[in-house]
């Protein structure tokens, strides 16, 4: 039997600062391979590649990965300022549709640090631009130096509802986590229930209310060591059964993806 087509939507990303391309990162490839297993297939951001209903109706999911550039503020009604760093509109066009589109029919989806803000996004949510400058606030960005074993090192506890979908997929109410984002929630959009929280408050783990599928989004990058990870694995691993049984025809409903 076929392995589930899963997407992973690219990023732009410049090589010798002349020639253009559209790049995905080995760990999401790895996790979607070994632990999902699946096929990972980049899905590139750029809207011309593309129609929304050509993607629903070629993949049997879709992860929307980290990335440096942000959602771009326009798309939650907001002016851009310095602190909002750089944008990528294109995969803007992209992903906010995508999403959409999705959960409409119950695709399912995985968000993970930009991917889980365009979740936000994608339902009439906004965010912060910086969450350091925030009074009270811990400084979630990685680390400016070291390996990548530091910067991706775990950083703190993330507390998750009690009986929620992620507690169900992790069998508890607390994980350790990384840390690699500077933006982050600040109102969240009309369907996305917040079911995790740092220690300072900041949202972390969300799902979309009323999805007929996999609909999650995480804060922190759940695929760094995905095959070994305590909560990473079982993460990838409900995500790649929602997968496996949209492909095989059989929609899995939001109470069974646990």
């Amino acid at each position: 039997m076929p392995r589930p087509l899963i997407g992973i939507v690219s990023n732009s990303h410049m090589i010798n600062d002349t020639y253009a391309v559209q790049a995905v990162g080995d760990m999401n490839i790895e996790a979607v391979a070994e632990v999902c297993d699946a096929l990972p297939v980049l899905v590139p951001a750029l809207p011309k590649a593309a129609g929304i209903e050509d993607l629903v109706d070629s993949f049997d999911g879709f992860i929307f990965p980290g990335g440096r550039p942000n959602v771009h503020p326009a798309e939650y009604g907001e002016e851009p300022t310095p602190a909002h760093g750089d944008f990528d509109t294109n995969r803007d066009a992209v992903a906010l549709p995508l999403i959409r589109a999705c959960v409409d029919v119950g695709l399912p989806v995985l968000g993970i640090c930009r991917g889980f803000q365009e979740m936000n996004v994608a339902f009439g949510g906004s965010l912060y631009p910086e969450i350091r400058d925030l009074p009270g606030r811990d400084n979630h960005r990685m680390p400016p130096d070291g390996t990548i074993e530091e910067k991706f090192a775990m950083r703190h506890e993330i507390s998750l509802t009690p009986g929620g979908v992620f507690s169900r997929i992790f069998g508890s109410d607390t994980v350790m986590t990384n840390s690699l984002h500077g933006q982050g929630i600040k109102v969240a959009g009309k369907r996305v229930v917040i079911e995790g929280h740092a220690p300072d408050g900041t949202p972390e783990a969300i799902h979309i209310a009323g999805a007929t599928g996999f609909a999650l989004g995480v804060q922190w990058h759940p695929e760094y060591r995905a095959g070994e990870d305590m909560v990473s694995r079982p993460l990838f691993a409900a995500f790649g059964a929602a997968a496996a049984a949209w492909s095989q025809g059989r929609r899995q409903p939001a109470r069974e993806i646990a």
